[in-house]
């Protein structure tokens, strides 16, 4: 059995890239639950992206009714 130290030098990356690795595959089969899955982490992204397009959407809608307020106070 290969030791960690020789693997990461097999595969050319470093010994905390398979521990990080390794991590996420126990986490992605349940075995974790300290670590998203990356399912979890894929919803997550959703979420937050969608949060930022609704800030944005609720933005745009307060100043077009701050504007449509100005106009409709002119004589």
């Amino acid at each position: 059995m290969r030791s960690p130290k020789q693997l990461a030098a097999e595969l050319g990356c470093a010994e905390q890239t398979l521990r990080n690795w390794l991590r996420q595959d126990e986490a992605d089969r349940g075995e974790r639950q300290d670590v998203l899955s990356s399912e979890e982490r894929a919803r997550l992204r959703e979420l937050e992206r969608e949060n930022r397009v609704l800030r944005q959407e609720r933005e745009i809608l307060k100043r077009a009714a701050a504007f449509f307020a100005r106009e409709t106070d002119r004589p």
